[in-house]
C-alpha cells in the first residue's frame, strides 16, 4: 500500500468529512419529512443527525477550526445511533398499540409487522443490536437475529442462546430462551419439536405482509423501516482513511492506530476514529502552542 504523507491524510480527511456532510444534508431532512408524515399523531419528536457545516479551506489550515469539526461529525456519529433508537422506541413504545396502527393494516398484518420490522432493523445492524438491547421486546429481537437461520436449517435452543449471547445479551438463561419461543409459536410463526434433550424450532409462517398490507406499507413505513440501514450503511463508511502513513507523520503510531478501525464499517468504529482524531489534533495543536 503506499504511504501517505501528513498533507496527504489531512485532504482525504478533509474529502470524508466533506461527504459525511453530504449525507446528512440530504438524508436528515428526508428523514424528518417522512417521519412528520407519518408519525406526528404521536407528537414525539424524532433525533435528527445534526448538520455538519464544513469550509474545507479553514479545515485545511486553520487546526482549532479543524477540531470543532471534527468535534461535530463526532455528535454526529452518536446522532445516527441515536435516531435509530428513538424509532425503534417510536414503533414498539407507541406506533403498534395505536389506533393508527389497528386502522390502517389488519390484525394479520399487525401480528406480522412486529416482527418485520425488527428483522429489517436490527437484523441488518447487528453492531447497534450489540448495544441496544431495550428498545424492541427481546421476543421480536430473536426473530430478528436467527429468522434466515430458522428458515434454513431450523436453530435448537442452545444456538439461539449462543446467537443471543453474541449480541451481549449475558442475562438470559435456556428456560428464557424456550419460553419466548413458546409466544413466538402461540403467534404461529414458528414450529417446535424435541430432539433429544433440546428443543428445535423451524419456520411455520414467512414473515409477509397481506397484498394490501404490502402496498401500504411501502407508502407509509418502508421510507422510515429503510431508512436506519441505508444510512448506516453510508455515513459509518470511511474506509477511505484506511491508509498507510510515512514515518514524517506527527505521532505517526498513534494515529495508525487509530486509522486501523476504519477498516470495519459500523457506529463504534467511526465514533472512536472521530473521537480519537479530535484528540490527535489536539494534541498536535497543544505541542506548538
Amino acid at each position: 500500500m503506499t504511504e501517505v504523507s501528513e498533507q496527504q491524510f489531512l485532504t482525504k480527511l478533509c474529502e470524508v468529512v466533506y461527504k459525511l456532510s453530504g449525507i446528512v444534508k440530504t438524508q436528515s431532512p428526508r428523514f424528518k419529512k417522512k417521519w412528520d408524515e407519518y408519525f406526528e399523531p404521536f407528537n414525539i419528536k424524532p433525533h435528527i443527525v445534526r448538520q455538519i457545516p464544513l469550509d474545507k479551506d479553514r479545515f485545511l489550515k486553520e487546526i482549532d477550526y479543524r477540531i470543532t469539526v471534527l468535534k461535530n461529525v463526532e455528535q454526529a456519529t452518536l446522532d445516527g445511533f441515536y435516531l435509530v433508537k428513538t424509532l425503534l422506541q417510536t414503533f414498539y413504545g407507541s406506533y403498534f398499540d395505536s389506533e393508527l396502527f389497528k386502522n390502517d393494516f389488519s390484525k394479520e398484518d399487525q401480528l406480522i409487522l412486529k416482527y418485520f420490522v425488527a428483522k429489517e432493523i436490527l437484523g441488518n445492524l447487528i453492531q447497534y443490536n450489540k448495544l441496544d438491547h431495550e428498545s424492541v421486546p427481546l421476543k421480536y429481537n430473536i426473530i430478528a437475529r436467527n429468522y434466515t437461520l430458522i428458515k434454513l436449517k431450523g436453530q435448537t435452543n442452545h444456538e439461539i442462546l449462543d446467537n443471543l449471547n453474541k449480541l451481549n445479551i449475558k442475562d438470559i438463561k435456556l428456560g428464557d430462551v424456550e419460553n419466548f419461543m413458546n409466544e413466538i409459536e402461540l403467534d404461529g410463526i414458528i414450529n417446535t419439536k424435541k430432539k433429544g434433550k433440546d428443543y428445535e424450532y423451524s419456520l411455520k409462517k414467512e414473515l409477509e405482509l397481506t397484498k394490501e398490507g404490502k402496498k401500504y406499507y411501502s407508502q407509509v413505513l418502508q421510507p422510515l423501516v429503510d431508512f436506519p440501514t441505508l444510512f448506516f450503511r453510508s455515513f459509518f463508511n470511511i474506509r477511505e482513511l484506511n491508509v498507510t502513513l510515512d514515518q514524517n507523520v506527527s505521532y505517526r503510531d498513534f494515529l495508525q492506530k487509530i486509522l486501523l478501525k476504519t477498516a470495519t464499517q459500523g457506529f463504534s468504529p467511526t465514533n472512536y476514529v472521530f473521537q480519537n482524531l479530535v484528540k490527535y489534533y489536539e494534541k498536535i495543536r497543544d505541542e506548538f502552542t
